[in-house]
């Protein structure tokens, strides 16, 4: 392995995701000197955190890296697990990309002249840093799970393989986003009798008067509207991502269909214990509203086929199949034959490595598209950074675009107009974070 020790680069980028390797992939472009430090190696997330019959929910079309878009032979399909992750491990090998793996950046800090990387091989210092470590770094599991019964199976959603790694029984998945669902639907279709516990995740149709909404959506322009042009910006990045499935070559995912085939909702996990798990009276207002989401998806696309004349076959509309008789409050664990437990309850950040006061009151970086208030130090992948695939195969390549011209305006000596964070004035970020190096740069 090359060590790191002691060497500088004109830009360090930690991660070898997809998001640091387009970040990589533009930076080789513009023959800047750089480096991308990986914990693991390209790919490793993707076999590592999905269940064996993970596909992507996109179409494979929309994978679209920087000089590398899709060019198999199903373009309207969705990609499996390992599929993803060979495209991201072919990514890295199709350009010459300074790639060191095995290297866990534990501390970034600013030394007043230049960033400083502590890393497990040594200490590295750069003129510029792009943290592209992406947001799913600890799996969040909430405070009550300590409160089940200790015979119990849990595990987060992250670490479920498949219905073969669980032992026989019933089990609860906690969260319908779109981890949660797929991965009881994975359950259900295996013969297992499935515990739901419904949240407020969106849901939308696979495919609706003749084309992949996502197809739909595409054309109408809605993945390159910028999160400046919403009103809810905050809400926006935080907001659980609509649920569906490329399984089996893409279809819905309904779960009041799931409910009459034997599928057991329920509401919000709200409490538990000895034994007893309480739930919020929410399931009917839940499912509402994803399908209103989804619905008015089409109504949107219907006026857009209107407004265009286009010829687009007229479809009739989802009618609910399945309403819940009543609300179940609570399960006595005993009585149900539960034995094991998924948390699909998303993830947290953790930042706490870098040492550089760039974060909001809630810990989340401070940034306007990529560019924190410290000039130099740059975020990618995120959700939302920008438009809405930001943090996906089909955006995350405009935004490393973005930054890498930020990146050569800066090694350049250019000067930026980025404000830095709320509450802290300009001037105290050191005077020399540019130090320019020319030689490194067409």
């Amino acid at each position: 392995m090359t060590t790191v020790d002691g060497m500088h680069r004109t830009v360090a980028i930690v991660g070898g995701g997809q998001a640091g390797l387009a970040m990589s992939y533009c930076l080789a472009r513009d023959r800047v000197e750089h480096v991308v430090l990986e914990r693991e190696s390209p790919g490793f997330e993707w076999r590592s955190r999905r269940w064996d019959s993970f596909c992507l929910v996109t179409p494979n079309r929309q994978c679209d890296l920087p000089g590398f878009p899709y060019e198999g032979s199903d373009p309207g399909g969705f990609m499996s697990r390992d599929e993803v992750a060979a495209y991201v491990e072919d990514y890295a090998r199709s350009f010459p990309c300074p790639l060191v793996t095995g290297v866990d950046v534990t501390r970034l800090c600013h030394d007043g002249t230049i960033f400083v990387l502590s890393t497990s091989h040594g200490t590295m210092t750069a003129d510029q840093v792009v943290v592209a470590t992406g947001p799913y770094q600890v799996p969040r599991i909430p405070r009550l799970a300590e409160r089940l019964p200790s015979g119990l199976t849990q595990l987060h959603s992250s670490a479920y393989r498949n219905p073969r790694q669980l032992p026989g029984g019933e089990v609860l998945v906690v969260g319908s986003g779109q981890s949660g669902c797929q991965i009881a639907e994975d359950l259900h279709l295996a013969g297992r009798v499935v515990h739901l516990s419904v949240g407020g995740a969106p849901r939308v149709a696979r495919r609706y008067r003749g084309r992949d909404v996502v197809d739909w959506l595409e054309d109408m322009g809605h993945y390159r509207r910028g999160i400046d042009e919403f009103s809810d910006v905050d809400a926006l990045r935080f907001r659980a991502n609509h649920y569906v499935t490329g399984r089996g070559g893409g279809r819905d995912i309904d779960l009041r269909a799931f409910a009459l085939e034997g599928m057991r909702l329920y509401g919000r996990l709200s409490d538990a214990e000895s034994g007893v798990v309480r739930f919020l009276p929410d399931l009917r207002e839940n499912l509402d509203a994803a399908d209103a989401v989804s619905e008015g998806i089409k109504d949107s696309i219907d006026a857009y086929v209107e407004l265009h004349g286009f010829d687009a076959p007229a479809e009739r509309r989802y009618v609910p199949v399945w309403e819940p008789a009543d609300e179940t409050g609570e399960l006595v664990l005993d009585s149900t034959g539960i034995t094991s437990v998924v948390w699909a309850t998303g993830f947290d950040m953790d930042h706490c490595w870098i040492d550089v006061p760039v974060f909001d009151g809630r810990g989340y970086p401070a940034h306007q598209r990529g560019a924190t208030g410290c000039p130099g130090l740059y975020f990618l992948g995120l959700p939302w950074q920008r438009t809405w695939g930001s943090g996906r195969f089909s955006g995350v390549g405009r935004d490393a675009e973005y930054l890498a011209r930020r990146i050569v305006d800066t090694a350049r000596g250019a000067e930026l107009d980025v404000p830095w964070i709320a509450g802290t004035r300009r001037d105290t970020c050191p005077a020399g974070v540019f130090r320019t190096s020319p030689s490194t740069v067409a």
